[in-house]
């Protein structure tokens, strides 16, 4: 188990790039369907209704438990039973527009632009939490904190990701690619956000597992080693091995991973797009959404569905 994450570097850096997952563990699918089924925890699909889950889905947590299907079954269950807990999709479905716009300034935010294997690339620039800003998250109770965080992943697994799925098919997309910046965050600042980053992060990984696929950590302070002391803990084995160090001039090894016009510029890229600005799309999905939309939307066969 790795106390530190990978330095990485220029000419290794091709081998974090995503390699999507061929489906040679169909016969693990098909006994995790079989066992969530018959544990009233999986409906498939007939002539009458969906699948209650899709095979991307039900893929992340095999992953998340290397296939092992009794493991998978028991994160799945409590998934499910944390879901109905804070009534998930209700709470998803009601979230106000503007607070769920308005909260995604506190974490990482999606660029509108892909990888080079069609992951979603988003940025978390912690800086940019400044006094104020950390101020005002303060302010707000901290189950409404949870729940903004809870709306969030939702828009990102049911809008972000099959959005860039519908755009990569054949190929499934079920995990993001994000660039943590550390430029100019003071061991304080941190210190201060330390909660708010560790519920994020326990809460992702124990009921969205397997959507981070690699995170890509620039212009570390030289306090990081403290700081890793205190987030390694909040992430299982499989996390920390895909967070990497990319040093203060992360463009080179950035290009590996998302083409140029996709990087943002402050990393060394042409997009001119920073940390406080809306998605920039890409011209394809234009093409399929026409502009961003607001508040809590879903992608469905090809297209946008407002709740």
């Amino acid at each position: 188990m790795p106390d530190t994450p990978h330095s990485t570097p220029e000419d290794s850096v091709a081998a974090i790039i995503s390699t999507p997952v061929s489906d040679d563990r169909g016969q693990s699918l098909e006994a995790f369907k079989s066992k969530l089924r018959d544990a009233g925890l999986y409906q498939p699909l007939s002539d009458d209704t969906a699948a209650s889950h899709d095979d991307i889905t039900l893929l992340r947590f095999l992953r998340a438990r290397r296939y092992d299907v009794d493991k998978a079954q028991k994160q799945f269950s409590d998934t499910e039973a944390w879901r109905k807990q804070h009534n998930v999709d209700e709470l998803f479905r009601t979230f106000e527009a503007n607070e769920m716009e308005s909260a995604r300034r506190f974490y990482p935010r999606w660029t509108g632009r892909r990888d080079k294997t069609g992951l979603p690339v988003y940025v978390y620039r912690l800086a940019s939490i400044d006094a104020p800003l950390r101020k005002e998250l303060e302010s707000a109770p901290s189950e409404r904190r949870y729940q903004r965080i809870v709306a969030l992943y939702e828009a990102m697994t049911r809008f972000v990701l099959p959005l860039c799925s519908h755009l990569a098919a054949p190929t499934p997309v079920s995990s993001v690619t994000t660039i943590i910046d550390l430029e100019q965050i003071s061991l304080s600042a941190m210190w201060s956000l330390r909660s708010h980053l560790q519920v994020a992060s326990t809460m992702a990984t124990a009921n969205y597992p397997e959507t981070l696929n690699t995170i890509a950590i620039v212009n570390s302070p030289s306090f990081f080693p403290t700081i890793w002391n205190w987030i390694k803990t909040w992430f299982d084995e499989g996390t920390r091995n895909k967070i990497h160090i990319l040093g203060k001039n992360p463009g080179p090894m950035l290009r590996s991973l998302i083409d140029e016009k996709d990087i943002p510029q402050s990393y060394g890229g042409q997009l001119p797009w920073k940390f406080e600005d809306d998605p920039d799309l890409d011209n394809a999905i234009k093409e399929v959404i026409g502009e961003m939309p607001q508040g809590p939307v879903l992608f469905v066969n090809g297209s946008t569905v407002k709740l």
